[in-house]
């Protein structure tokens, strides 16, 4: 009896076994097949070799094997399988990582062409195709223009130019035209979605990039698996060296993966990529549409790509002699993934590096506490760019104490009298403005200044987010989706006395309407973005100079390059520094000098205005002056002493219950479990507690936290813990390395 391993697309579900049977081939490792799981068929993925079963056990059949070779390549498989060990989740939920769209619903091979292809018909000549018979108008036009296309025309072509489909069967029922059935695959370069960007090949390095590529050039001649942060000031040429280093190794025969943290930084990057390399780039992101995403995919697969560009998930492309990987901003939260499995892009790069022996490049600015601590230590090699390109400098930053211009302008100021005097400066010179604020929506809240009530979110913990809308004000919850029209007087006692507090991205965009009609306005939040297509629409409009303003949220803050920028305005540069996060300052910090940075990265010198309540918080003061080493510093003293990362390793546990007492109930039984362990020494536990949201989509939320040195002491003491709690469920939400604890 054979039996085999595969991954089923079920949730938190783990491997299952199932028997090859008598007469069939044992299907190759990354082979997808179909199987019964309770009363339905799926479409798994065999990820091992022979497997054994519990004594007694009577395994289920396998129903069909779709693929005779490998469709997930056995190198992606076990990395899948590493992903689901390490953070905790299930082996399907870390394959599906790894499988384009449609992958599940294939039913192998179908008119000679692999389900999910776009297919079309090709018209051609019939070889010694008789053209001296009768033919009518349209069937001698059809005629030529095949003759002028000897390779075949598309029939949907052929239409456009008059020749029908009656005209073609015609032709085709006397022998003078044959049809082939081919792959019609989505580009989304070639359908709009992305646009080429021409490269200057002639552009000269600095010399700072010239020794920082020198540098990381005798890393990829190693031919061995290094990691090296490569740590450059905002506008020091960071992408530039990443260009020379992809054209270096795939004209070595090699293969690059550049990540980027957003998709709003794709499309540039890709662009100036194709560029350079033609049709040999792929992009991996999900903003492409579900059949560009496919045959992309299958484009990697089949070894016709040499640059693969994508976010996070482009990490589990199927590409083939890898020699060169790319994190771009690699401190950038989106690496990581806020759902199972929770794994960070940055961090499976490097373990996919490590296996391969590939060079793993983190770029960045201001690189993770962590990245910066490795380097360091020497785990990492660090190379640096200490100067903007052409001696650029750095754009000059002034402090706006909040309190004061409250004090003189009134509570209501959103746009400091600093801040709107350099926006009116750089209107009336043609120049452009950036202006940031890490919050969407019009307000934060609202309240009833008569009897206090607030507007809150009845199945989550936070307050309703207030948006406009052409059927008037909305407060919606961004966690739960909850909305409802907010009336003009108060629920609760009926005062016609309705207060707005907070600013949000679209009362920053009203503001400036009113400050500046005449200038050409954008935004770019969650909100504005919707739509496909919709972001790259806006900075490209910014980019070529339609736009006079910018306003956005952090997704305006990395990785552009806007030259005729020269004045950057922050609204409330201390958002992020009250949530109950270890990582506030660091985040505060990162964002601040990322923003500033976009500014003056042309022939003009550049500016920053920051608006804030706390002007001498070190993150604040430390990021306006572009000072990272200071920061870490200070940041790396407050980790040591509190136990906090790179010190220490964390495991984050969130419990959901229909009520408090049922979820502390739960919690309290898996941290029982694990006081043993924690008893040896092996790690400590903080909770469990109420979790700082409290109260998410209408669960309670109670939360613990594992602080230790040895994550795989702690991932298994706490699957030990849970599996005593049988009924726990779906209930329980592990993060390993989290990078927010709220």
């Amino acid at each position: 009896m054979r039996l085999i391993p595969v991954a089923v697309p079920v949730p938190f579900l783990d491997l299952l076994t199932y028997r090859v049977p008598d007469g069939w081939p044992t299907p190759a490792v990354g082979a997808r097949v179909r199987v019964p799981v309770g009363t339905r068929m799926v479409t798994g993925c065999v990820v091992g070799g022979d497997a054994a079963l519990p004594a007694g056990a009577e395994p289920r059949n396998l129903a069909e094997i779709l693929d005779d070779e490998a469709f997930v390549p056995p190198g992606i498989v076990d990395l899948c399988r590493w992903v689901a060990e390490y953070y905790v989740s299930g082996i399907g939920d870390a394959m599906s990582l790894a499988m384009p769209p449609r992958s599940r619903a294939s039913t192998g091979v179908t008119g000679g062409l692999p389900h999910g292809f776009k297919h079309r018909r090709v018209a051609f000549l019939a070889p010694l195709a008789d053209l001296d018979g009768r033919l009518t108008a349209r069937q001698r036009r059809a005629v030529d223009l095949l003759r002028e296309t000897p390779e075949g025309i598309p029939v949907s072509g052929l239409r456009q130019h008059g020749v029908t489909a009656d005209v073609l069967a015609r032709l085709g029922s006397r022998g003078i035209v044959q049809f082939r059935e081919e792959r019609d695959e989505r580009d989304p370069f070639e359908r709009g979605s992305l646009t080429t960007i021409a490269y200057d090949a002639s552009r000269l390095l600095t010399p700072e990039q010239t020794r920082a590529f020198e540098e990381l050039s005798t890393l990829l001649d190693a031919r061995a698996f290094k990691v090296a942060l490569l740590h450059g000031v905002t506008g020091s040429g960071k992408t530039e060296v990443y260009l020379r280093l992809a054209d270096r190794v795939r004209r070595a025969g090699g293969r690059v993966l550049i990540l980027v943290p957003e998709i709003g930084l794709t499309p540039a990057m890709a662009g100036v990529l194709r560029g350079i390399f033609g049709d040999r780039v792929a992009i991996q992101h999900s903003a492409l549409s579900v059949g560009e995403r496919h045959d992309q995919w299958h484009r990697i697969r089949r070894g016709e790509v040499d640059v693969v560009v994508g976010t996070r998930s482009a990490v589990f492309a199927p590409i083939d002699r890898l020699a060169l990987v790319v994190v771009d901003e690699e401190h950038d939260n989106s690496y990581k993934q806020e759902e199972t499995p929770r794994y960070h892009g940055r961090d499976v790069a490097i373990l996919r590096a490590s296996r391969e022996g590939a060079l793993v490049v983190l770029g960045s600015a201001t690189p993770s506490v962590e990245t910066f601590h490795h380097a360091l230590a020497g785990k990492y090699a660090r190379v640096t760019l200490e100067r903007r390109v052409l001696e650029r400098t750095l754009p000059t930053v002034r402090i706006v104490n909040m309190r004061d211009e409250y004090a003189e302008s009134g509570p209501e100021t959103v746009i400091s009298r600093d801040l709107a005097a350099g926006i009116g400066q750089r209107l009336k010179r043609r120049e452009q403005v950036l202006v940031l604020l890490n919050r969407r929506g019009y307000s934060t809240a609202v309240f009833c200044r008569q009897c206090g009530d607030t507007f809150d979110c009845p199945n989550c913990s936070v307050s309703l987010t207030v948006h406009t809308a052409r059927v008037g004000w909305r407060a919606r919850c961004h966690y739960c989706g909850y909305s409802v029209q907010v009336p003009t007087s108060c629920r609760r006692c009926a005062a016609p006395y309705l207060e707005h507090a907070g600013v949000g991205t679209e009362q920053v965009e009203a503001c400036l309407r009113a400050l500046y009609p005449d200038a050409r306005i954008g935004r770019v939040d969650r909100d504005t973005i919707r739509r496909r297509g919709a972001l790259a629409r806006v900075l490209t409009s910014f980019s070529c100079g339609d736009l006079d303003l910018l306003v956005g949220t952090q997704m305006i803050a990395k990785g552009h390059d806007f030259p005729r920028v020269t004045l950057v305005g922050v609204i409330s540069a201390d958002v992020g520094l009250g949530l109950a996060d270890f990582r506030a300052s660091e985040r505060t910090f990162q964002l601040l000098a990322q923003v500033a940075g976009r500014s003056g990265r042309g022939e003009l010198q550049g500016e920053a205005v920051v608006q804030t309540l706390y002007p001498d918080h070190y993150s604040i003061q430390l990021a306006c002056r572009q000072e990272y080493q200071a920061f870490f510093e200070k940041e790396i003293v407050y980790r040591r002493h509190m136990l906090y990362p790179p010190f220490v390793s964390l495991v984050n546990g969130v419990v959901r219950g229909r009520t408090v007492e049922e979820a502390f109930r739960h919690a309290n039984a898996i941290v029982r479990g694990l006081e043993p362990a924690a008893a040896r020494g092996a790690f400590s536990i903080l909770g469990p507690a109420p979790a700082p949201l409290g109260r998410l989509r209408g669960e309670h939320r109670v939360q613990f936290l594992l602080k230790g040195s040895r994550r795989a002491d702690m991932r298994a003491a706490l699957l030990q813990a849970v599996a005593a709690v049988p009924d726990i469920g779906r209930r329980l939400t592990i993060d390993v390395d989290p990078v927010s604890v709220l």
